[in-house]
């Protein structure tokens, strides 16, 4: 009997999710496909999220696991946004809500009953950091609401930086943990892909990146670029904490500020607070609406 995977889709636009469902069930007819919509900015959105998985699990009596985990939210805004949780909203949707979702989906990727993977889409941009604290002012982007001006190329570069750092804390302690059956954690870069972050950047500005980057042949389109994003899922189990560049299955050294030990553990202690910060909230706000 063949094995049926179930993909689950993640998205902020109802709409988007159900025009990609739509696309790939015409591509594939049998596809088996679950869509959610979920803010990844948005801590009660992703804790929803998991209740809504596991209650879907249980209904559709499926295994309670999940063997593939793809964190490839983001967003390059170019003005200070606050979150629900008072959060950066840059920061919340490229780095926190990724480090949220993987904690909280754990232990249905520790019950898989076959090697399941974490893959963490980062970016090459993570170079430009030299230095960096990671303090909660720092993580949570709350300390650029002081700027003059809105830093949103710090910013991204700093929440892609804070996405390797975790990839190789989760990879270290994972490794430490696991025994006999492993979940492995990669980070990929697949790159430079025309996509529509750029989308609240001056038309002008776009336009014109956009056409340096053909010229130099540097520019990838989506079912190209998706090709890093693959190598990364479908990779050997036994492949883990490294850094995919490109595709190809090209594993390249990141940044040397990325594979400072000391930063890391510092950083999964910040977000481990605020985790639980963001999740005390959620449970005292369950609480003052059920009395």
């Amino acid at each position: 009997m063949a094995e049926i995977h179930f993909v689950y889709a993640v998205g902020r636009s109802s709409h988007l999710l159900s025009k990609t469902v739509g696309e790939i069930k015409s591509l594939n007819k049998d596809a088996h496909l679950k869509a959610f919509q979920v803010d990844m900015s948005s801590f009660q959105s992703i804790f929803n999220f998991k209740g809504s998985l596991q209650q879907w699990l249980l209904d559709s009596n499926m295994h309670p696991s999940v063997q593939l985990l793809i964190n490839n939210a983001g967003i390059l805004a170019t003005s200070y946004r606050l979150t629900a949780e008072g959060y950066d909203q840059m920061m919340a949707t490229n780095y926190i809500g990724a480090f949220c979702l993987t904690k909280l989906l754990l232990p249905l990727l520790r019950n898989s009953p076959v090697p399941s993977r974490i893959v963490n889409v980062t970016s090459f941009t993570h170079r430009n950091v030299f230095n960096m604290q990671v303090d909660k002012e720092t993580v949570s982007g709350n300390c650029f609401s002081r700027t003059k001006s809105y830093p949103c190329s710090r910013i991204y570069e700093n929440s892609k930086l804070c996405l390797l750092l975790f990839s190789y804390e989760l990879h270290r302690q994972l490794s430490l943990m696991e025994k006999s059956h492993r979940v492995s954690v990669i980070a990929v870069d697949p790159g430079v892909v025309e996509t529509k972050i750029m989308r609240e950047l001056p038309s002008c500005l776009s336009c014109v990146a956009f056409t340096v980057l053909k010229l130099l042949s540097l520019l990838q389109s989506p079912e190209r670029g998706i090709r890093s994003i693959l190598d990364a899922a479908l990779a050997p189990p036994d492949i883990s904490g490294v850094y995919l560049f490109g595709g190809k299955g090209r594993t390249i050294n990141s940044s040397v500020l990325s594979h400072n030990s000391k930063l890391a553990r510092e950083l999964w202690t910040t977000s481990c607070d605020l985790f639980l910060q963001s999740q005390l909230a959620v449970k005292v706000k369950e609480t003052s609406t059920s009395t």
